[in-house]
């Protein structure tokens, strides 16, 4: 027992390590895990014979629930919402036009079986998420045209599509007559969306109210939450992905408490989960065996990557008028991933007799994506002129509780102001507050009791941290030319009386606004509700 816990540490030190050094040769990082994986199993280094897809199908599968169920909570409904019918249609009819047209190149070109050529399509049409933003949130990497929310939506959601997919092509493979394909496709999708739906609203109604779950349970609350969204529409036939992934969204998206906990919490959580799958594909892999399916998952990849990847953005954007560059960084977007060799492994350990090695295939198309796209991603998206520089890939919906909590305040002493030639130790500063330093000028001053403020001074103060109320809640708005607030003053938009309007971001810079502030086109504004 010691000794396996010591390797666990080992493994897990392994892999931060190899994160560091991965972000700085600019090596997506999650390859590394892999890599490490195989060092560590039977083909490696230090000779662990594991080849238990059973006990890994349940570990990757447990993993994979809670990176869904975070990349829902994670995603601000405010910034996916215009680009949500786009990123859905990627996610459904995407997903099965790619499997579709993989299945065919398998069948005619590689003379696969149909039923396994099938199976091979289902597995392999969705993207990974956690492959996809692992690389964007490492580089900092945000994108034009709201492609960043367009990828995260369509990554994270379309997993449910190609596990049913896969649960279709194996109900086809076993012939069993009972089955009906088009009742498992209604049992998928109506059992996954109202269970994943009557979760979150669960969830919501339990954390609102503080009495139920005491201080410091609200996280194993929340886990055992996301258990129950995938285990009970599983266990009656539904979609539990597609179930986990919608309690994600609306829980993530409603006002909760201590939302900021639950955050850290499952970015740590999602960050273990993460290195878990990666590293124990890689153990339960043997590349003594990736030789003799080099040519024929290499021809897959690369069908994928420059034929039906791209087949189905285009089919599918460009009715909605998206540029040719948005369209080809979509489709250099679309890794294969975790996902995909869960998905591979589930198969196997079925126990489905299959004709070739379905589970090297896809281990090796994933290990190609995400080594070639996840690495020329950053340049391919600066190559297309797609890097937006002004935003924040990492922003999410809990930013503005986040930046809440800033205790830094900048005071500016305009010529009669009642501070005016007073000693600081004269002044009634906010209680808890202190006052850190003196701009004067091209003069940076650390006050003492003794010093005097002058008119034109600004003074920095540290004030105690705000900790927002369930009822206190900062939104974004940003300001189009057909915007009703746009060219208009503050005083002049007639606001109720329960709104403020607290910042406007005006391209690099942050302004406390006045009744006399014009808002303009391109301005963000946050209004305090």
């Amino acid at each position: 027992m010691a000794i396996m816990l010591l390797l666990c540490c080992a493994v897990i030190l392994s892999c931060i390590i190899a994160n560091r050094f991965s972000n700085k040769f600019g090596m997506p990082a999650l390859l590394c895990f892999m890599a490490l994986g195989m060092i560590f199993g039977s083909d490696g280094l230090f000779k662990i014979s594991f080849n238990n897809y059973a006990m890994t199908e349940q570990l990757c599968t447990i993993a994979l629930i809670f990176i869904m169920f975070y990349g829902g909570f994670g995603t601000k409904w405010e910034t996916a919402k215009p680009i949500a019918v786009k990123a859905t249609l990627l996610s459904t009819l995407g997903v099965v036009i790619t499997a579709f047209l993989t299945c065919l190149f398998c069948h005619q070109i590689l003379h696969f079986s149909y039923s396994e050529s099938f199976l091979v399509g289902a597995i392999l049409s969705s993207t990974d998420a956690a492959s996809v933003f692992s690389i964007l949130r490492s580089k900092n990497l945000n994108l034009k045209h709201s492609t960043a929310p367009l990828l995260e939506i369509e990554s994270g959601s379309n997993d449910p599509m190609a596990y049913m997919l896969t649960m279709i092509a194996l109900a086809m493979i076993s012939g069993d007559s009972n089955t009906s394909i088009p009742i498992m496709m209604f049992t998928q999708i109506v059992f996954g969306v109202a269970i994943g739906v009557a979760s979150a609203y669960i969830g919501i109604s339990v954390l609102q109210k503080g009495e139920i779950v005491s201080e410091g349970m609200d996280t194993i609350f929340v886990i055992a939450l996301v258990l129950l969204s995938y285990s009970f529409p599983t266990i009656i036939g539904g979609n539990g992905y597609l179930s986990v992934y919608l309690t994600g969204i609306i829980l993530g998206n409603s006002t909760i408490n201590n939302k900021i906990t639950l955050v850290h919490f499952f970015d740590g959580i999602t960050g273990l989960a993460q290195i878990l799958i990666f590293f124990l594909l890689g153990l339960v892999a043997f590349p003594h065996l990736l030789p003799k399916i080099f040519l024929p998952a290499l021809l897959i990849a690369t069908f994928l990557t420059f034929i039906a990847r791209p087949i189905a953005v285009f089919l599918l954007m460009l009715p909605f008028h998206s540029s040719l560059r948005q369209c080809l960084l979509i489709s250099w977007s679309g890794l294969r991933g975790a996902a995909s060799i869960v998905f591979a492994i589930m198969v196997i350990a079925n126990g489905t007799i299959l004709e070739h090695d379905l589970f090297h295939i896809v281990f090796f198309v994933s290990l190609l994506s995400v080594a070639i796209q996840g690495s020329l991603l950053p340049m391919a998206a600066k190559k297309l002129d797609m890097v937006d520089n002004s935003s924040d890939i990492r922003k999410t919906f809990n930013d503005y509780q986040d930046d809440s909590e800033l205790t830094l305040m900048r005071m500016y002493i305009p010529p009669g102001h009642n501070w005016e030639n007073r000693l600081i130790e004269e002044v009634n500063f906010p209680v808890g507050s202190l006052a850190l330093m003196i701009k004067r000028d091209s003069e940076t001053l650390i006050p003492r009791g003794n010093t005097q403020i002058h008119a034109g001074d600004t003074i920095i103060l540290s004030v105690p941290a705000y900790k927002s109320e369930n009822d206190a809640q900062l939104k974004e708005i940003q300001i189009t030319l057909s915007h009703n607030w746009c060219g208009k003053c503050i005083a002049d938009l007639n606001l109720p009386e329960n709104i403020l309007i607290a910042l406007i971001k005006r391209r690099d810079q942050n302004l406390i606004p006045q009744g006399s502030t014009m808002i303009h086109s391109g301005d963000i504004v946050v209004i305090y509700k």
